[in-house]
């Protein structure tokens, strides 16, 4: 990837971001709890009826640069969270690294098909929003010096 191509990539998941209504998005539901390494951070009491990321959601994500999308799983539960990308042979951790009122932030640690094993995927970082009956995903991350983003809209199995 081009180094100004790093600068379209940053503005393509912004404006993907940036096109997310507020009000269609969602604050931490009571099922959204961290890891439990994480339960000492205090949570503030979701809102009733508010929408959980919690679930089993697929669809594809577009790479920035790429022509062809590629398919992607997410398992979010209150005991964790994990990726597969079947097209691509690879399998992910997820670790909350965060949230707030709108996104959950997640690392993700690839267990299967690693990039420096000789695989095709690299760790990164995934934030989602609610966003209606879909959930919003961008991805970010790096490989040899080269920044990588992907985004799509996820439905629930």
């Amino acid at each position: 990837m081009l180094k100004g191509s790093r600068y379209y990539a940053v503005a393509a998941i912004l404006l993907a971001i940036a096109g997310v209504p507020a009000t269609a998005q969602f604050p931490t539901g009571p099922d959204d709890q961290d890891q439990p390494a994480s339960k000492a951070r205090s949570k503030k009491a979701a809102e009733p009826g508010s929408p959980s990321i919690n679930g089993n959601w697929s669809g594809e994500l577009n790479q920035v640069g790429s022509q062809s999308p590629y398919k992607v799983e997410l398992m979010i539960n209150a005991r964790g969270a994990e990726t597969r990308y079947p097209d691509l042979d690879c399998t992910g951790r997820l670790t909350r690294a965060g949230s707030g009122k709108m996104y959950a932030f997640f690392l993700e640690a690839i267990t299967k098909g690693q990039a420096e094993k000789g695989g095709r995927c690299p760790d990164g970082t995934i934030t989602v929003a609610r966003q209606g009956d879909e959930l919003a995903v961008g991805w970010f991350g790096s490989v040899q010096g080269n920044t990588i983003v992907a985004y799509g809209n996820l439905k629930k199995k």
